[in-house]
């Protein structure tokens, strides 16, 4: 059985996806990134720890944000012409702007990723890449070990455009950078 797609999914142009072109699709799901010109649809149920974990981290790192950093969830960053991944939270020096839908990656300080099922691989390989190819300063990738939150965490090495591993915290987060945090990790999620 063949089933035809909607019309709103036929690429607008031979070439394929742009990144504006998100900001034109409101019949895609609320979660559509775009990584390398390719619609990215999150159609798997969220779990209630990703989704706990998420929003009680954004609110602890928007109150340890001096003046000058603005912390967001699931807005998305326009790398390229090509690629606008969302990020489950992201911590940005842009003033707030209420009618914003993506950020300049020039304006990133910081990118979470919670590692799920459905996104583990790009999250642990594809978007990382991608980040410090955008030359955003740092990137933290969280995992689930048993229920209980393991950050890692990463700098980037601006002469190879890599990302160097800094830490990984358990149990508690303390960074002093992209600004000074102290956060109980055990806390985010009951």
């Amino acid at each position: 059985m063949t089933t035809e797609l909607p019309d709103w999914m036929t690429p607008p142009r031979p070439s394929g996806w742009e990144a504006d072109d998100l900001d034109h699709l409101p019949q895609a799901p609320r979660h559509t990134e775009l990584i390398d010109g390719a619609l990215i649809f999150m159609m798997s149920p969220q779990r209630s720890w990703h989704s706990r974990l998420v929003e009680n981290l954004t609110f602890a790192l928007r109150q340890a944000a001096p003046a000058g950093f603005e912390t967001e969830r699931e807005m998305t960053i326009r790398l390229d012409k090509k690629s606008r991944p969302e990020p489950d939270t992201l911590v940005t020096t842009a003033p707030y702007n209420p009618d914003r839908t993506w950020y300049a990656p020039e304006d990133v300080a910081l990118v979470i990723e919670v590692v799920s099922e459905e996104s583990a691989d790009r999250d642990r390989s594809l978007k990382p890449f991608k980040y410090a190819q955008a030359k955003i300063p740092h990137f933290w990738r969280i995992e689930d070990e048993a229920g209980i939150p393991a950050v890692h965490t990463y700098e980037l090495d601006a002469m190879t455009s890599t990302y160097v591993a800094t830490g990984i915290h358990r149990s508690r987060l303390k960074v002093s950078v992209p600004f000074p945090a102290d956060i109980d990790l055990n806390s985010l999620v009951p």
